[in-house]
């Protein structure tokens, strides 16, 4: 068991993603990676779970060095440098399942943009 852990805390939030998806699948051993992957990849199959699990392992990463509002912050920056109104980006921010003061940080930072 503890050769099991430590091999799945060598691979982090990626390791954890495909645990849980493997549980959720009801099968065990390589049925459940093979179904796990190819649930995790939607429409792309096994290879788009293999990317989406890349994905997240960034994201987390990301998300612990700098933290979850700044990462916020930036990809908010850069929909505007890319041309997005204020007021597009305000509609799709108040949209995401987030906390009422992450919204209004966000927020505020867009007013402060120009």
């Amino acid at each position: 068991m503890d050769k099991v852990v430590d091999k799945i805390a060598a691979l982090g939030v990626p390791g954890l993603i495909l645990l849980v998806a493997m549980a959720v699948t009801g099968w065990t051993g390589a049925a459940a990676i093979t179904a796990a992957l190819a649930m995790l990849g939607g429409p792309f199959g096994m290879l788009g779970g293999i990317a989406v699990l890349g994905i997240m392992g960034l994201i987390s990463q990301g998300i612990a060095q700098y933290g979850f509002p700044e990462i916020f912050k930036a990809v908010v920056d850069q929909l505007y440098k890319n041309g997005m109104s204020k007021e597009s980006i305000k509609r799709e921010v108040n949209s995401y399942p987030i906390s009422r003061d992450l919204k209004d940080q966000i927020s505020n930072h867009l007013e402060e943009l120009d």
